[in-house]
């Protein structure tokens, strides 16, 4: 798991691609303070979730599946391009950004870019499927950096960069047109999932359905004024009574 704090920008060194996807290379340098990675490390490279294959002389090498380019950026990297790399966080380690995993979603689009008084705001546009789960205050990774949105409008949303978030990390650099990975918060899905019983594949209750069939409302099935017989032992004297007065 990963917060969205980049540690440190990196550039990529080569992409080779073959017939079963690509092997990409990133030069960490010192974006990882100096310490090595070991062959099945995780390392989070534009908030795409990689496996590091192999470490030497401060480079590492990670294996993108044909999924991996289909669903992200990384197909489109170029030797000498600029990368973010975080290292998952240790299981005592502070929570700084929010739960980020490494599973990208989506590929979003820059459409604006302004200047502000003490921040620059950037606008995307997200894939219609992923605007459900994007809402004003919540949290979105974008290229791997934890964000706060700060406004949404159909399928767009805006964030603020501080200028902090502009030096240490890629979004300094984007411009109208470019695209971005985004990962959208995985407790909005988990809740969708459990909240949706026909997106979960569970059936409706029955009188849901019946009513459902019939067009009409479950509770208006019944006749006004006409009360269902009670059942058990009260339901039972009361007919007995019934039956006596007769």
């Amino acid at each position: 798991m990963f917060t969205g704090i980049v540690e440190g920008l990196a550039q990529v060194r080569e992409m080779r691609r073959d017939g079963h996807g690509a092997r990409l290379v990133i030069d960490a340098g010192a974006a990882l303070n100096g310490e090595a990675l070991r062959a099945g490390d995780s390392v989070a490279v534009n908030g795409v979730c990689l496996t590091a294959v192999t470490f030497e002389r401060g480079a590492f090498a990670a294996d993108l599946s044909v999924e991996t380019l289909a669903r992200t950026t990384l197909g489109r990297l170029a030797p000498g391009t600029a990368v973010n790399l975080e290292r998952p966080v240790p299981a005592m380690g502070r929570l700084g950004g929010h739960i980020v995993q490494g599973h990208v979603d989506g590929v979003g689009r820059v459409v604006a870019l302004r200047e502000e008084t003490e921040a620059r705001r950037l606008e995307i546009v997200v894939p219609p499927d992923l605007a459900r789960y994007i809402v004003d205050k919540g949290s979105v990774a974008v290229d791997g950096v934890s964000l706060t949105v700060a406004g949404v409008a159909g399928n767009r949303f805006g964030v603020a960069l501080i200028p902090h978030t502009c030096e240490v990390t890629t979004l300094g650099s984007l411009a109208p047109g470019g695209e971005v990975n985004l990962e959208v918060d995985i407790l909005a899905k988990y809740v969708e999932r459990l909240a949706g019983p026909e997106r979960a594949g569970r059936p409706r209750p029955r009188r849901a359905r019946r009513a459902r069939a019939s067009g009409r409302p479950a509770a208006a099935r019944r006749r006004p004024g006409r009360r269902r017989p009670r059942r058990g032992l009260a339901g039972g004297m009361r007919r007995h009574r019934k039956a006596v007065r007769k």
